[in-house]
């Protein structure tokens, strides 16, 4: 390894190293898969083009060091990880073509003696839909909530803890769709075209259903949605990040914590009410999480002990 590559590696935050070694991972099924997905030169070049967006990126924000570009540099991962959500999007099915609701609906039924989701379907009620839709799609704002807060009163290492948590969280999220893909109750156990008029809301439900289908490349008018929804049900990343996004809030004791904590309660509930999800992917999610916070803390002590020793070398 040259100095000036040591020197360029050292400037990179926790958080650009788990997204590039994940560029990599990517890059790698890519070609190992490249007759299975049609897109697969399109990705790697994309790709690695990213990652040299990222050396640049945290090059410019550690050596010019203006607020501009250090607050590019820290926000970037919270845009980045929905930009991957998608590319996986385009290789998942033709990597693994098979969905695993079978296997899930046997776990569930055979923990709980029920389909938990037709279960609940008994207490189903415009209101109760409207609040848990709404906290259901609070999920893309308790990250911003979380980051801003982080940004604005601590350290900017503590900002880079939680980053690297969240972002490292989403990609083993990821890792699960790959290995147990599978579509979710609402196209299974229940006929997804008749959702609005089994489940409907107030106000605000349909516009935030609609929106949350259009981020899983389908829509409620599609006769076939299941055949092209996002696989990305096991774990359930909406638990798994919630209760990474809780941890940081009440670890750091945030002015937000406690709205935090009451979100994420109702959102929890609501993958199972709305239909999202089933338990066993709940349950996934809370060892995904576990596991995050357990490994995320060991790779970040590991990777400043690294750059220490790189910049020692380069002294």
């Amino acid at each position: 390894m040259t100095k000036k590559l040591k020197k360029l590696i050292s400037y990179l935050a926790p958080v650009d190293v788990v997204s590039v070694v994940f560029m990599l991972f990517l890059i790698g099924l890519n070609l190992i898969f490249l007759g299975r997905v049609s897109v697969w030169l399109e990705i790697v070049v994309i790709n690695l083009l990213v990652i040299a967006v990222i050396f640049s990126l945290a090059y410019l924000a550690e050596t010019k060091k203006t607020k501009l570009l250090m607050g590019i540099h820290r926000f970037y991962s919270y845009a980045f990880v929905l930009f991957v959500f998608k590319e996986i999007y385009l290789m998942v099915r033709p990597i693994h073509p098979v969905d695993y609701d079978g296997l899930f609906i046997s776990i569930d039924h055979w923990l709980f003696g029920v389909n938990p989701t037709q279960w609940m379907a008994q207490f189903a009620h415009p209101l109760l839909t409207e609040i848990f839709q709404i906290a259901y799609f609070s999920y893309y704002i308790l990250f911003l909530m979380l980051g801003i807060e982080l940004y604005c009163r601590y350290a900017i290492e503590d900002f880079d803890h939680g980053a690297f948590l969240v972002v490292y969280g989403f990609y083993l999220s990821y890792l699960g769709y790959f290995l147990l893909p599978a579509v979710g109750p609402r196209f299974t156990l229940h006929n997804f075209l008749l959702l609005d008029r089994e489940l409907p809301g107030l106000l605000l439900t349909t516009p935030m259903r609609d929106f949350i289908n259009a981020g899983e490349s389908i829509s409620s008018a599609l006769p076939n949605a299941a055949q092209f929804v996002q696989r990305d049900v096991f774990p359930s990343g909406h638990t798994q990040l919630t209760l990474i996004v809780v941890f940081l809030g009440h670890h750091y004791r945030l002015k937000t914590r406690w709205i935090m904590t009451v979100l994420a309660g109702l959102l929890i509930i609501g993958t199972i009410y709305l239909r999202y999800h089933y338990v066993v992917d709940l349950f996934g999610g809370a060892l995904f999480f576990l596991f995050t916070i357990w490994s995320g803390r060991r790779i970040q002590v590991w990777w400043e002990s690294f750059k220490k020793k790189l910049r020692i070398q380069n002294e």
